[in-house]
């Protein structure tokens, strides 16, 4: 974007920011709560002006996008990138626009006791939303869901419609999470006048759009809120401790229920604020850690208040998994049980979509995570959909929760403004996700330049704070083995630590891993005294190139590499090594570059979820591991050698 715009609106964008409060809790429906899905095809527009300021001059949002120029039909959720055959959009670095008209149900505009409240799921990378052409909110960030109560406005005539209008901005800067640049190339022989590029310090493609789901839903006018639980054990007992908030009337009453999967209410309470016990719990354990993996119950919340207009009601329903985290200095610890994570890096990205959510999508995926036997996974690099993180709850699966602080390498990134945005992005993403037992570990960054002076305030910061939202789960950023000084390791409870060893370096000499590999083990372990876990390793195959011997690119290639880590990793995850990442689940779009050849090739599937020959040996590999972590009842590890693949 020109850099005239930020000088322009960057002020103001500050100053109409809404201040982080209240609750962020899933839109679920409920006797008292509805909702209306708005996904589908949206009116779609680029602002290809020269400042990319036309929007905003010409006030599209006051009217309906089609009255100021043509538009184009766009599906949400989805990235706009790839829909389209135009190359300028592709790569498009500015404001675009989306629009929707939205009908809405008569009792939801009449009955002045519902509130109307307009959710995005995720709009990268800079926000602001009109309804019927007036401002409601914006938001910066490009991968955690903000609202709007807009009841005022869809209750304040006779219509039954709304218009609803989003500008997004996907430009970065040295203060955005992830931050980028803007390049103006000046020169008149080689470019032409106004010609910029948008530079960033991360390896994947910078898409940009309405990317999950959008949904108008109600509440009464008197609402739960928000609500946390924190869960534990005494023995058999299962203990929930919850927290209730409530908006709208200081006086009410709240009725708490605790519901088995056969829908048996085991523990019951009152009031805002309380603990639960629960005799002969079921906990929630990882996939292929227990015959019973991924128990949930179900805390049922009622509200009723006294109005002068009669009794109001509201009802939510939050699924509750119990169970317990610790980390010791060799173990990482659920349920008091040692957990050895053996899964995949991901990326949010697909052939056409891009990072869009889709759920055919994402079933696929969790179908190919239990058909490898990985039981983890890490949100790389930015927090995901909250329907990932449901399923998770449901499948066992363990998650490492990331924040959107790759490529953070700039000095300019660590100053105050940076840290703040930085500290909010972290309060967002605990209170969207701080209910999920799936979620065992918080990471703060991917691969800054911690080295740098400003870094270990910076990040002692950061992750303080978000021990101080959190104090229930372990905190960790991801390094990179090549820093020679980590100034942020000594205030994490995990070291997490990427590497590829003979890929970046030593090309095709498969000899020198082991050797590598256990000097850094030693070298983390001996200085900070902490688990560690290789939160990233391997190297790319192009799908259906072979060499024999193995040499770069070639899938037997990227299968020796991996088996040369697992040797190392073997000699130590008995003992201070706590899990094993693989980089990556598939291959995934980034920007073009000579190194790569459309796109990130280290999927041990392709980007279509096809199986590159890795992928048989992690299956083959992390099956092993669920069969010889077992500690529990013979009829499970049965069970497990029935998927195994050693069940011939």
């Amino acid at each position: 974007m020109h850099a005239g715009v930020w000088a322009t609106l960057g002020p103001l964008l500050w100053a109409c920011g809404l201040a982080l409060q209240g609750g962020m809790l899933y839109p679920r429906e409920s006797p008292s709560r509805e909702r209306k899905e708005l996904d589908g095809l949206w009116s779609f527009r680029a602002d290809f002006s020269e400042n990319r300021h036309q929007g905003f001059e010409q006030q599209w949002y006051r009217t309906p996008l089609r009255e100021s120029g043509p538009t184009l039909d766009m599906p949400v959720p989805s990235s706009f990138n790839d829909v389209g055959q135009d190359r300028q959009l592709r790569n498009f670095v500015g404001w675009v626009w989306y629009e929707r008209e939205v009908t809405l149900p008569q009792r939801w505009t009449q009955d002045l006791g519902t509130r109307v409240v307009l959710r995005i799921g995720s709009a990268h990378y800079y926000a602001i939303v009109w309804v019927n052409g007036v401002h409601v909110a914006e938001h910066e960030g490009g991968h955690l869901p903000f609202e709007a109560d807009i009841s005022k406005l869809v209750q304040s005539g006779p219509l039954s419609s709304c218009r609803i209008t989003v500008a997004i901005n996907n430009t970065l800067t040295p203060h955005t999470l992830p931050p980028g640049t803007i390049l103006h190339k000046t020169d008149p022989n080689m470019y032409p006048k106004g010609y910029f590029v948008q530079n960033t310090n991360f390896d994947f493609f910078n898409y940009a759009g309405l990317h999950r789901p959008v949904l108008v839903y109600t509440t009464p006018t008197i609402y739960i809120d928000d609500i946390t639980v924190t869960t534990g054990v005494d023995q058999d007992t299962g203990l929930v401790d919850y927290q209730i908030f409530v908006q709208g009337n200081e006086y009410f009453q709240l009725e708490v229920f605790l519901l088995d999967q056969e829908g048996k209410v085991v523990a019951q309470g009152t009031g805002g604020r309380g603990q639960l016990q629960v005799p002969n719990a079921h906990l929630w354990w990882p996939y292929l850690m227990h015959e019973h993996p991924a128990y949930l119950y179900s805390l049922e919340v009622r509200l009723t208040a006294q109005t002068a207009a009669g009794a109001v009601s509201d009802f939510y329903t939050l699924p509750v998994g119990i169970r317990t985290v610790a980390v010791t200095e060799h173990q990482f610890l659920i349920n008091g049980k040692p957990f050895y994570f053996h899964g995949v890096n991901k990326h949010e990205d697909a052939d056409i979509r891009g990072k869009g959510f889709d759920w055919p999508l994402l079933l696929k995926d969790f179908s190919l995570l239990r058909w490898l036997g990985a039981n983890a996974f890490r949100t790389s690099h930015y927090p995901y959909a909250e329907e990932v993180m449901q399923l998770c709850d449901r499948y066992g699966i363990v998650v490492i929760d990331e924040s959107p602080g790759v490529g953070i390498v700039l000095v300019e990134s660590y100053g105050n403004e940076s840290l703040q945005h930085h500290l909010e992005v972290m309060e967002e993403l605990v209170r969207r996700d701080k209910n999920h037992p799936a979620v065992v570990m918080w990471s703060v960054a991917n691969e800054p330049a911690s080295f740098l002076k400003p870094a270990g305030y910076y990040f002692k910061t950061v992750i303080a704070h978000t021990k101080a939202l959190d104090p229930s789960r372990p905190v960790t950023f991801v390094t990179n083995s090549n820093y020679e000084a980590d100034l942020g390791a000594p205030y994490v409870d995990v070291i997490c630590v990427n590497s590829y060893y003979s890929w970046y370096h030593d090309y095709g000499h498969l000899e020198v891993i082991q050797l590598q590999l256990a000097t850094e083990f030693e070298n983390w372990h001996r200085t900070y005294q902490k688990p560690i876990i290789q939160s990233e390793y391997g190297a790319a195959a192009i799908a259906g190139f072979h060499q024999d011997p193995p040499v770069m690119f070639s899938e037997e290639y990227q299968k020796a590499v991996l088996e040369q880590y697992h040797l190392a990793l073997d000699q130590r995850r008995k003992d201070y090594v706590v899990g094993e990442l693989v980089w990556n689940f598939a291959d995934f779009m980034t920007n073009q570059s000579p190194q790569r050849v459309i796109g990130n090739k280290k999927g041990i599937f392709t980007r279509q979820r096809q199986p590159k020959a890795a992928a048989f040996l992690l299956r083959e590999r992390y099956w092993k591991l669920a069969n010889e972590t077992m500690y529990h009842q013979s009829a499970m590890k049965s069970r497990c050698l029935e998927n195994s693949p050693f069940n011939f």
